[in-house]
Parts: C-alpha cells; sequence; structure tokens
C-alpha cells in the first residue's frame, strides 16, 4: 500500500476484471502526438473560450513524456506532458486508433503543491477538507463532482500512471477527484482535477490542473 494510501486509511484498489499493467511504450498514441512531436493550437481558440473558460490556451507545445492510465475493460487514459511542465492533454480511449478517442482535455497547471507530513496531508484531502463534497469552489467559479454518487464527501479515485519519455520509464500513483462546469458554448466544458501524487521515490504532491474540452480539429500535430 501506497504512503498516501495508507496515511488516508485507504484500502488499495482492486484490479478491473482482466486488466494488466500497461507498457508506457508499448501502444501508439492518437493523433500521431509521441515524445518530440509539436502540438500547434489553433488560434481561434483562445479567441472562442474568451469570457468562457478560465484556462489561457498555449499556442505550440512539445511533448516530452507519455503517460497512460489502464481503467479496465478496454478503456484508458493516454497523457501527453509538454516540454515547458505547464500543460498537458489528456485522451480518453477505448482503442488505439484516432477514431476511438472518446473526448480530449487540455489541461494547465494552477498550483503544486509538496505534501510533508501525514497532518498536512489530511488536511488538505482528508475527511476534513472540501476536496470530494458534491461542489467545489475554485477561483470564485463553482464545479460539480463528476465522481461518485454520495450525497457528502467522496473518496478519491485510485490510479495508476505508466509513464514513458527519453530519460526513462516510471509509475505514479494518483488520488484523484474531476470537477466540471459548464461554459456556455457548445461541446465545451471546463475540468478541474485535482490530484495527489506520489512518485516512486515516495515524495507526495497535491497537484491542481483546469481544463477544457478539446476537439480534433483545434490543434495540428507536426
Amino acid at each position: 500500500m501506497s504512503w498516501i494510501k495508507r496515511a488516508l486509511g485507504l484500502a488499495p484498489p482492486k484490479p478491473a476484471p482482466g486488466s494488466t499493467a500497461i507498457n508506457a511504450a508499448g501502444l501508439p498514441g492518437p493523433f500521431g502526438l509521441a515524445t518530440g512531436r509539436m502540438m500547434d493550437l489553433d488560434d481561434s481558440l483562445t479567441l472562442l473560450l474568451e469570457g468562457h473558460s478560465e484556462l489561457i490556451v498555449p499556442n505550440e507545445e512539445v511533448v516530452w513524456s507519455v503517460g497512460r492510465i489502464d481503467l479496465g475493460q478496454s478503456m484508458r487514459l493516454v497523457r501527453f506532458y509538454f516540454e515547458d511542465e505547464d500543460y498537458w492533454m489528456q485522451a480518453t480511449m477505448n482503442g488505439p486508433a484516432a477514431e476511438d478517442v472518446q473526448d480530449i482535455i487540455l489541461f494547465g497547471y494552477s498550483s503544486v503543491v509538496t505534501i510533508n507530513s501525514e497532518a498536512e496531508l489530511k488536511r488538505l484531502v482528508g475527511p476534513d477538507s472540501k476536496i470530494g463534497l458534491p461542489v467545489f469552489e475554485h477561483d470564485g467559479w463553482e464545479y460539480e463532482r463528476q465522481w461518485g454518487t454520495e450525497q457528502g464527501q467522496t473518496e478519491l479515485t485510485p490510479m495508476t500512471e505508466q509513464i514513458a519519455n527519453p530519460d526513462g520509464a516510471y509509475r505514479i500513483e494518483h488520488l484523484s477527484m474531476l470537477y466540471a462546469r459548464d461554459t456556455g458554448l457548445i461541446d465545451r466544458r471546463e475540468f478541474l482535477l485535482l490530484s495527489v501524487e506520489e512518485d516512486e521515490q515516495g515524495v507526495v504532491s497535491l497537484s491542481t490542473s483546469l481544463g477544457v474540452t478539446l476537439q480534433s480539429t483545434d490543434f495540428t500535430v507536426i
């Protein structure tokens, strides 16, 4: 059991039926994205989101790391972390091809806080915190919880991510909660992802990421 699960009194997650560990370098990414490839975001996206989303959209981003999270039943998350370390993109997939992508979210890090003690961890994400409640407020906006059906606080969702980049491969353990709100635009939502992350050296942090729905026409891979 990882340090974060032990400190919060959580049992280790049961593997999904038929799920297996994923080699982060063993499956192709969608849209031809891979380490070293550039994603060029359409300039019109910034104008479209102005006044509707708080996310500041970058122009060009180069992929450095690729992460994969096995959700079981042929579902997985593929994450592309960019060289500047400020943004990352997530694709939810039920197959290996671009047409198997169910949704795409561009995330930007709002904050990353290193957690140095069990008391600090419980204060930030424990039973007395607001993370896991049906509604979460961030920067004056209210977001609705996307995971869990409890009327009160629900537990964070455990996930294991396999990440690969030119420097090697490693694993990150996550305890996460996803929130979202409508932007007023068709097929565009704004997301708030709160995730306690533990690396293989036992370093624990709480990351807050703000995201927005992307369409495949919003970017070009170079």
